[in-house]
């Protein structure tokens, strides 16, 4: 491999993000107990996020009106202000979880440290990352922060044009195999998956991933033996 730079998923790569996410989902389902069993209502709020993702796009803002929303609708419009407001607080809440590093992040960005680029390339609210990664420290090692609309084919094109690579001089490791690693295996670069406990239902994908650029690590720090090779 002839790589240039690398690049990290952020949320449950780096840090942890989804488990927030699904603590603030039983919160919102024992508010609204009184409407729904908890299945229905955890439907109903997925397909509500699903359904204002072009419109939102990802991350806990967009989350935050999609709980309002789907609180409205299920409600039949009569949940109470106090409901509305709890919600709010939950986003509230959402947005400032602390930051919790997962294991050999910060000793695998420091072997990669000045031998290659580095660059996080992750999706959501820009302002909601950009905190993140101040919080976390790990801001120093990285090159390059790319906060994408979508993780597409185009998405990671465009990335590569403003980085002035090649695809195949390009490596990306991330916990989704639906984000960060088809797109890029699609375009000719290098993809690692670090499968994380737990995967939001939109990022699961239904097949078996075979290829020669692709591989499945344990953690983070397996990668530094596949650099080696």
């Amino acid at each position: 491999m002839n790589l240039k730079v690398i690049a990290f998923d952020a949320d449950d790569t780096l840090f942890v993000n989804e488990p927030y996410f699904q603590e603030t989902e039983q919160k919102f389902c024992a508010l609204m107990q009184d409407y729904l069993s908890h299945q229905g209502l955890s439907q109903e709020l997925f397909k509500t996020e699903i359904e204002n993702l072009d419109l939102y796009g990802y991350g806990i803002k967009g989350y935050i009106l999609s709980m309002i929303e789907a609180a409205m609708r299920i409600s039949d419009n009569t949940i109470s202000i106090e409901i509305i407001e709890r919600i709010i607080e939950l986003g509230k809440e959402l947005l400032q979880k602390p930051i919790e590093l997962l294991d050999g992040v910060e000793d695998t960005l420091k072997a990669l440290h000045g031998k290659y680029k580095l660059v996080v390339a992750t999706k959501g609210d820009l302002k909601d990352q950009q905190s993140k990664l101040h919080r976390s420290g790990l801001g120093p090692y990285f090159h390059h922060i790319e906060v994408m609309a979508d993780k597409q084919e185009i998405n990671y094109k465009k990335l590569l044009k403003r980085l002035e690579i090649k695809p195949n001089e390009f490596f990306m490791i991330g916990n989704s195999l639906k984000s960060d690693v088809l797109p890029v295996l699609a375009i000719g670069g290098h993809a690692v998956h670090i499968p994380f406990h737990t995967t939001w239902e939109h990022e699961k994908i239904s097949h078996k991933v075979e290829h020669k650029n692709f591989k499945t690590v344990e953690k983070i720090t397996d990668v530094l033996k596949i650099l080696k090779h």
